[in-house]
């Protein structure tokens, strides 16, 4: 968002702070969002039923999620397409969009039970129906993200992430042993037993998403759009360098941001929940309910109001997501950054995105089972589109002079492996 010129420079920013305001966000606001009411849920109950046995997951995972997140951004910004947009263009067409209608059907049953837990959290602190918020809460987040102006939205998004400090605060209100903490992210003790398999496939599956692959891949899109004389790096490799080193540092302050604020919530679970017996917990607002007669109101209220602010921010980039990848398969025009007379279908997609998974809330759906399975589908895309996506950026064909440069590739390749090998442990664990 480009500041306003003022007749006195010295109420402005300083350099240093307005430098980092530009810098950050598709990274920011895609690292933030992957701790969603349905992630905090993941974590909580690693947290509960394994102590600090599943926080170096959280630092195992950060240069994995680093390199594929870095890799979907330079693949909008090189190319001036999305993931949806580039797969279309070099590979067989009934593939992906089987790829795509899984991703489709994956983020609305996430959205769904982010909608539920948002109103479930709500629900705890003043009471009241809880589907009417889920209506409300599902109705604000279409509204902002189609009525809108991006450039307004995406800073609104950016004070969001804030929303995650709440964890960080309860995590040091709260007594945890960081000494044991430390060591056990370091030396970690691990439990090879299924229950433990299962807790590390849902910790990795969470992290590594594929609807983050396509947000931030079109946010680079978007701000090409946005900004007078951005042009894809194809197009103009001048901007090239300038423009790698704003993604990067973009993208890991986003990621470290999305698993600092995970290892908050392990941390604190496991310090006041299963240091109390507490062991099965299923949704962020089980975990909330939970903290209220052990840490205190105080903490309680935090917690479950993280949980509204995080909802916020998910839900939007899961309806958005899925907008991107249908408006791309079909040609419409897409962008957050288009009026709605211009880009008609795809904010109906995004609002029909948002209304399916809140209708979900209606259901008979159990949640716990809903996100089950948006688990299992996310592991069925995840592993082959980060294939494609690896041998896309490989190829100079498609990213001009800018393919991948080795180290960066060989840690893609990494997280690839470490995909696929949680989706071969989920399905080795479907029945526990």
């Amino acid at each position: 968002m480009t500041a306003k010129k003022t007749s006195e420079p010295a109420q402005d920013p300083p350099a240093k702070a307005r430098s980092l305001l530009r810098v950050l966000g598709p990274g920011l606001i895609t690292g933030a969002s992957d701790d969603d009411p349905s992630g905090i849920a993941t974590y909580s109950q690693a947290g509960t039923q394994f102590n600090f046995d599943t926080a170096w997951l959280l630092l195992f995972s950060w240069p994995l999620m680093c390199a594929i997140q870095e890799i979907s951004a330079r693949i909008g910004r090189v190319t001036g397409r999305g993931i949806a947009g580039n797969l279309l263009r070099h590979y067989p067409r009934p593939v992906v969009a089987a790829i795509i209608l899984l991703l489709v059907a994956a983020n609305t049953i996430n959205l769904g039970a982010d909608l539920g837990a948002m109103a479930a959290g709500l629900k705890l602190v003043v009471g009241g129906p809880e589907l009417l918020y889920v209506a409300g809460f599902g109705l604000l987040s279409a509204g902002l993200e189609v009525f809108v102006r991006y450039s307004r939205y995406v800073f609104f998004l950016k004070w969001l992430t804030l929303a995650l400090l709440a964890y960080v605060g309860v995590a040091i209100v709260v007594h945890v042993p960081w000494g044991t903490v430390a060591l056990r992210l370091v030396a970690p003790h691990i439990r090879w037993g299924a229950d433990y398999l299962t807790i590390m496939v849902a910790i990795l599956g969470t992290t590594i998403s594929p609807y983050l692959f396509f947000w931030q891949a079109e946010e680079e899109v978007e701000e090409v759009k946005e900004h007078a004389g951005a042009k894809p790096l194809k197009r103009a490799p001048k901007q090239a360098e300038a423009e790698f080193k704003r993604i990067r540092i973009d993208t890991y302050i986003g990621m470290a941001l999305s698993n600092v604020v995970a290892l908050f919530i392990v941390v604190t679970c496991a310090a006041t929940l299963a240091a109390h017996g507490v062991t099965n917990i299923q949704t962020s607002a089980q975990a909330a309910e939970a903290l209220r007669p052990i840490a205190g109101p105080a903490v309680f209220l935090v917690f479950a109001l993280g949980i509204v602010g995080t909802g916020l921010l998910a839900v939007p980039v899961l309806a958005g997501s899925a907008a991107y990848a249908i408006g791309e398969a079909l040609g419409w025009r897409v962008g957050l950054s288009r009026k709605f007379g211009r880009a008609r279908e795809f904010y109906l997609a995004i609002a029909a995105a948002t209304a399916v998974g809140a209708v979900l809330n209606f259901t008979p759906l159990d949640p716990f089972k809903a996100l089950f399975l948006s688990a299992v589908i996310n592991g069925v895309v995840a592993t082959p589109v980060m294939v494609m996506m690896m041998l896309m950026v490989s190829r100079p064909k498609i990213m001009g002079r800018f393919v991948l440069p080795w180290p960066l590739k060989a840690v893609g390749w990494a997280s690839a492996a470490a995909m696929a090998a949680a989706t071969i442990g989920m399905f080795a664990t479907l029945g526990h």
